[in-house]
């Protein structure tokens, strides 16, 4: 395995491990105390912000390794800004995976039309999505954006202001 596949899959790994530490901790937030909880996740928004200043690092080498690990670096930057909630949208984001997107915004769809998910998740969760899509080049239907326009968060808004600037190299 050369150096840059090397380093790839062990940010891959990073990434993969981090995003499973908040998911984890979202699942199991009912069974943690507020104070247990805050500080479990701080400490992970930390370690992210840590691996976040890394790649940045790291991506000043190999340019297929920099639109890689960029796009990591992006989704580490979503979650530790918290615009994104969903670790598993976080995590097919930073690994590129539009395609698993759509799959996840069909069920989340799904879900939604069957009763099984509150309006408030489908809505943040299908913004996540779609923004994430948008960040990966994607071409979004014009109701996806009138959509993902209408129902999108604050924080979500300014981290799609921050990507828009740095894309347009003025960051």
């Amino acid at each position: 395995m050369d150096p840059n596949s090397k380093l790839k899959k062990n940010a891959e790994d990073q990434v993969t491990r981090l995003m499973a530490q908040l998911s984890d901790l979202e699942e199991l937030r009912s069974d943690l105390d507020d104070d247990e909880y805050a500080e479990t996740k701080a400490e992970t928004l930390q370690q992210l912000e840590e691996f976040k200043s890394s790649l940045h690092k790291m991506m000043s080498g190999d340019i297929t390794l920099q639109d890689e690990l960029g796009a990591m670096k992006l989704a580490i930057q979503a979650a530790i800004s918290q615009a994104f909630q969903t670790p598993e949208t976080i995590k097919l984001f930073a690994f590129k995976q539009p395609e698993q997107l759509r799959e996840k915004l069909a069920q989340i769809q799904e879900q939604h039309h069957l009763g099984k998910i509150a309006d408030k998740t489908f809505y943040q969760q299908s913004v996540e999505i779609l923004a994430a899509l948008q960040n990966l080049k994607q071409t979004l239907t014009d109701s996806e954006l009138g959509f993902m326009q209408q129902n999108m968060s604050a924080s979500l808004a300014s981290f799609e202001a921050v990507h828009v600037e740095h894309s347009d190299g003025s960051t």
